[in-house]
């Protein structure tokens, strides 16, 4: 249909007053511009098409329309804010489907950009929620909106003698303009080290270690997590690099110390004097500190004194590590000996002193414990 500009708005206000006079179809010349007097309108299909055959000339050839579709038409001139004052014809099918083609381009961008924007803070949250906080939001957005098919972002973390590098790798979809942040890499450089220590730690719905987790696993310590097995199922295990022995991919290989390995934190901490123990939450705030693979201070009690010392989980050996103010190692059995030196402490250990047995938890076994960590690193330097 071929209309004159400057009659739309006639045209659509008696399109519509048609309308509302039960009248359904609308029947239109082809080839002349249709104004007011061209157009006929139809309460039936039928009535309408049988208009369109009585034409005898090409020029009087017509063709129909749901009225519904005509004034739907004319209200998108109306809307698109074309000067519909001055002279010209339209050609309003073409019109139309230019504009739909505009809105269902402009309405496909602003779903991508809601679903883009739901993308990002989702990506946003799960490197806060990994341990990077958020100081890498920026620079996310800004990689994304490059629309890169793979990308990453640098972390930088200090502690104390250390530093902990980071790059994060995301990667979009084959399907989607959806980022996957799919891995990190985490390099510890330690002072004085020879050499810095690298570990691909991979991103999923499940088994996932954060950022210090990462940093405490690197420095040799172990972690507690509750880890999901292909077959779907929730286990609690402790986890451990071996530094002697690697992964095809270039990672160290994992150590995995489950429930039936038989390692008791709660019983490892108290052959110890320490003060921590004798509150329920203080005890509850340090053995969760353990469990990330934190080294943490607490408060020795030695001859009726308070000393600060460090202790960390040892699962390996079924003990706990314990250091002194200075980071210095402490041997198992001089701590213990701390524990015997102390009066108060002494009346609880000697109430247990039946259930070691049953336990199987002795001094010798500490002796055994530093024996066998000796053997452990002279089988790492040899190796």
């Amino acid at each position: 249909m071929t209309i004159n500009i400057a009659d739309t708005e006639m045209l659509l206000g008696f399109a519509k007053e048609m309308a509302s006079l039960g009248y359904r179809y609308a029947a239109h010349p082809l080839n002349l511009v249709t104004d007011s007097d061209s157009i006929a309108f139809f309460r039936t299909a039928m009535g309408a098409e049988d208009h369109c055959l009585i034409g005898p000339n090409d020029t009087d050839y017509f063709k129909s329309m749901p009225i519904d579709s005509l004034i739907d038409g004319l209200k998108m001139v109306m809307q698109s804010g074309m000067d519909t004052c001055g002279n010209g014809t339209l050609d309003l099918a073409s019109f139309v489907r230019s504009e739909s083609e505009k809105r269902e381009l402009t309405e496909n961008n602003l779903n991508g950009n809601i679903m883009n924007q739901k993308n990002l803070e989702f990506l946003e949250n799960q490197i806060k929620y990994t341990g990077f906080g958020e100081s890498l939001q920026i620079e996310l957005k800004k990689k994304m909106e490059k629309g890169e098919k793979e990308f990453t972002l640098s972390h930088d973390a200090r502690f104390d003698t250390a530093r902990l590098l980071s790059e994060l790798s995301f990667k979009k979809s084959d399907q989607s303009d959806l980022y996957f942040f799919n891995s990190y890499k985490a390099i510890l450089q330690k002072e004085g080290a020879p050499h810095a220590l690298e570990q691909i730690f991979y991103i999923g719905s499940e088994n996932n270690f954060t950022m210090k987790e990462a940093f405490n696993l690197l420095e040799g310590r172990s972690v507690n997590k509750d880890l999901v097995s292909r077959d779907g199922e929730i286990y609690n295990c402790w986890v451990k690099l071996d530094f002697t022995d690697g992964e095809t991919n270039g990672n160290f290989k994992m150590h995995h110390y489950h429930q039936n390995y038989g390692y008791n934190l709660e019983a490892a901490l108290e052959k110890h004097a320490i003060k921590e123990l004798q509150t329920p939450e203080a005890k509850e705030s340090l053995m969760n500190s353990l469990k990330k693979g934190n080294v943490q201070a607490v408060t020795f009690i030695v001859g009726g004194e308070e000393k600060r010392q460090f202790v960390e989980a040892n699962p390996q050996f079924k003990t706990i590590r314990v250091y002194d103010s200075s980071m210095q190692r402490i041997n198992g059995r001089e701590s213990q000996n701390q524990k015997q030196q102390d009066p108060q402490q002494n009346a609880v250990s000697s109430s247990k002193s039946q259930k070691k047995g049953a336990d199987g938890e002795s001094k010798g076994e500490d002796v055994s414990e530093e024996q066998q960590e000796k053997k452990a690193k002279k089988k790492s330097q040899s190796i």
